[in-house]
């Protein structure tokens, strides 16, 4: 999301624990007392911290804190006057119900319409929870095996219908999962109804009855406008009680998503977001949610960059798993296109002065639109709203925003108009949307990685996870060239189609000169192209040559006896205590 390489966007999902140290200081003698103080109730819960922003006036101060006013018991008593008796409860701070759910403070005598303010709207807390979960990633470098278990706390809030939303990453991989609810010291186990990746939202449910009493379900408003007002709620790291921040949205544009690694509408709001604050509300001044917070800007030239999921992304995740029963994704337009400002090229391309558009690069082989776009198309329009040349599309008044929000709009399987220019004549199409898949996916969603083993070869496909597992978060830049071009560049053919590697070479008798044969890309087994890694052990298994020929990346080959290698992958499972030579999938 930045400028430059060491711009880190980061999930903010582990809590950790830390000790909050408290200064009380004693009132010196002849110092003047503080005129003001924060109003109680017993019947509310004690009084919670915020932090505002930097824009800092008597609306911001309204809207983030409780009402105030004077208070008797820190006036002057003149000297040698007998004390008063103590005085009697307030009963003019007073607590309205709102339609949302929330409440509103009202406090006698003071008239917040007299002052140019309206009274507070505080968001209904209760219904933030703290997720707890157990984590049990699998090893994508021995992929016979699994990681060690870690745990992790976010937080979540509960919705209509008895369920809890949460991030997507809050939940990965899990195990167990647990939730907790304000005020509570008891743990109920949840249950995981879907997840969606590209998104990074996750939806849970609660089968206790009892965790569902006295708790009323958030409301989701409006997306908002420039400069109007969030409060992030969540349980993140520096303490175990909930906490509030409060800030101004300060950007509404197509956003990076670091887990999904898609590109959807997003906030960007200036409220601290930390670890622990994923999955957690954020607030409008009404008391509405206006989004969930799921990642944050680390960079030494920056602070207190935070994002936001909006609720039209929400939205859309929730009514797709009501429509399908399951999570389905978000549509894409399988094409890489090019911006058309240049007024040379738009000559070229047989445009009129009042044509504006973009040109399609590539069409992906495998997405329904290959079967009706072409490269060098120029895309006018999508469901008959104009695409601007360099790809934007009107968004409210005075903004643009990438023709990609409309797309993202859709669902699986929904149908869009395109309007096309080709060889200067204008063509319409109705094309049927798709889920995008990549030939080397940036993401397992939650299944153990494929592996095949034969003569100590291991076999296994690449994907970002196993970028990651190999080379680390650094995989951008340590990963072979040539994977890395086909992660950033390559489509895939076929729907099958995967990317098999030799990602190492177990130490036996046999294969003896291939040690050093790490993350090579296999092309072909005597002399037939291998499509994905089960068509590969399908092929091996089947083999009755005298000899297996494989065919590498980097024009080496491997040549092993046929019958000596079968024999010997039994002795490299023993050895190196592998259950099977091939994982449960390829078994199927």
């Amino acid at each position: 999301m930045g400028d430059d390489n060491t711009n880190n966007i980061t999930n903010t999902n582990t809590n950790t624990n830390t000790n909050t140290i408290t200064n009380n200081r004693k009132r010196k003698r002849n110092r003047k007392p503080k005129t003001s103080e924060t109003l109680e109730n017993p019947t509310m819960p004690p009084p919670i911290t915020t932090t505002t922003s930097n824009s800092f006036n008597q609306s911001d101060v309204v809207s983030n804190m409780d009402l105030v006013e004077p208070s008797p018991s820190h006036r002057r008593r003149p000297r040698n006057r007998s004390r008063k008796s103590p005085q009697t409860p307030d009963t003019n701070h007073q607590l309205t119900p709102a339609s949302n759910g929330c409440v509103t403070h009202n406090v006698a005598g003071w008239d917040p319409a007299a002052h140019g303010v309206s009274a507070r709207v505080v968001p209904a807390m209760d219904a933030v929870v703290k997720v707890f979960c157990v984590h049990t990633e699998p090893n994508f470098s021995l992929p016979w095996q699994r990681k060690r278990q870690y745990s992790s706390s976010s937080s979540g809030f509960i919705i209509s219908g008895r369920r809890v939303l949460t991030n997507a990453h809050s939940v990965e991989h899990h195990t167990q999962v647990k939730v907790k609810k304000r005020g509570s010291d008891t743990k109920y186990l949840a249950t995981v109804l879907a997840i969606g990746t590209e998104c990074d939202i996750a939806l849970l449910t609660v089968n206790d009855d009892e965790f569902w009493e006295g708790v009323s379900p958030l409301e989701f408003g409006e997306l908002p406008a420039l400069q109007d007002a969030v409060t992030v709620v969540g349980y993140p790291i520096g303490g175990d009680t909930i906490s509030v921040t409060s800030g101004v949205v300060s950007r509404i544009e197509i956003l990076s998503y670091v887990h999904g690694s898609t590109e959807l509408l997003g906030l960007q709001i200036d409220a601290a977001i930390n670890s622990g604050n994923s999955g957690g509300p954020a607030f409008n001044d009404k008391g509405s949610c206006v989004g969930i917070a799921f990642q944050s800007l680390k960079h030494e030239d920056v602070e207190n960059i935070g994002y936001v999921i909006p609720t039209p992304v929400i939205n859309h995740f929730i009514q797709d798993y009501e429509r399908n029963g399951a999570y389905t994704g978000f549509p894409i337009l399988g094409v890489e296109w090019q911006k058309m400002e240049n007024p040379d090229l738009r000559i070229s391309m047989g445009m009129k002065s009042d044509q504006k558009g973009v040109r399609v690069r590539r069409v992906d082989p495998t997405a329904p639109e290959s079967k009706v776009l072409r490269p060098s198309d120029v895309i006018l329009s999508f469901d008959r709203v104009d695409i601007a040349n360099d790809g934007t599309v009107p968004f409210r008044h005075g903004e643009r925003i990438g023709f990609s929000y409309l797309i993202s709009q859709k669902y699986t399987g929904d149908k869009a108009e395109i309007k096309v220019l080709r060889d200067s004549a204008t063509h319409t199409f109705n094309i049927k949307l798709g889920t995008h898949r990549r030939l080397i996916p940036a993401h397992s969603k939650g299944r153990p990685p494929s592996y095949y083993i034969v003569a100590g070869f291991v076999f296994t496909t690449v994907s970002v996870p196993y970028l990651r597992s190999e080379y680390g978060k650094e995989y951008e830049f340590e990963a072979p060239v040539k994977l890395l071009d086909k992660l950033l560049h390559a489509m895939p053919q076929s729907k099958d189609e995967e990317l098999v590697v030799v990602s190492q070479v177990l130490v036996a008798d046999i294969n003896i000169g291939y040690e050093e044969i790490v993350n090579t890309q296999v092309l072909k087994f005597n002399g037939k192209p291998v499509k994905n890694l089960k068509s590969l052990a399908n092929m091996v298994e089947s083999c009755e040559d005298e000899f297996m020929k494989f065919d590498l990346d980097y024009d080496q080959i491997v040549v092993l006896r046929t019958k000596t290698a079968k024999a010997a992958t039994v002795d490299v499972l023993v050895t190196h205590c592998i259950p099977s030579a091939m994982s449960e999938d390829l078994k199927a």
